[in-house]
């Protein structure tokens, strides 16, 4: 994507972070639809999305989001999400990574939610680093419950990996609160 396309500025930080021959559990704050765009755009990486199955259903959308191999998730009960995601483990190999937005959904209000356990969960069964990325600024380039895009600026913070090697199944909330700390920590700065 390129910046011709957009109306905004973005900022990146954190490059450095990224190994592209590793896959990794990215796992992002999400304000806006706008990113989506944000991370195809500027991450740089092989991702694959996971996103929930009723957008499976939208126009344009859910055909091109199957053709390219991204992962719809049902979220009616966590025996049929814990599916999907074992199904998603068998695409992140070679520097392919997965996407997850852990709230679940886009905050409304600017601020954090709460982190779902699935991104987490994820990377403890197949043993990938959890890729920390924080957001600001699309909140403001297309807000909730609206198309109109505006012109802005966005930044885009890839975080150090996390190693998950000294976290399991007993100490995951640990993880999580870590994971949200850096991105929350990031976006208040």
């Amino acid at each position: 994507m390129n910046a011709i396309f957009t109306p905004m500025l973005v900022k990146v930080q954190g490059r450095e972070h990224v190994d592209r021959k590793t896959s990794y559990v990215v796992v992002s704050n999400h304000q806006s639809y706008y990113d989506i765009f944000l991370i195809y755009g500027w991450l740089g990486m092989d991702i694959k999305w996971v996103m929930k199955k009723e957008l499976a259903f939208f126009p344009g959308i859910g055909f091109g989001s199957r053709k390219v191999g991204h992962i719809f998730i049902d979220r009616s009960s966590k025996l049929a999400a814990l599916e999907t995601l074992d199904h998603a483990a068998r695409k992140l190999v070679n520097g392919t990574s997965v996407v997850i937005f852990p709230e679940g959904t886009r905050s409304t209000t600017g601020e954090m939610g709460a982190f779902k356990r699935g991104a987490f969960k994820l990377a403890l069964d197949l043993g990938l680093p959890i890729l920390p990325l924080s957001i600001s600024g699309t909140r403001e380039i297309l807000p909730a419950g609206t198309l109109n895009l505006l012109p802005g600026k966005a930044v885009l913070t890839i975080h150090e990996p996390i190693d998950i090697k000294e976290y399991n199944n007993l100490s995951i909330n640990e993880l999580i609160q870590r994971t949200y700390n850096t991105i929350k920590d990031a976006r208040q700065s």
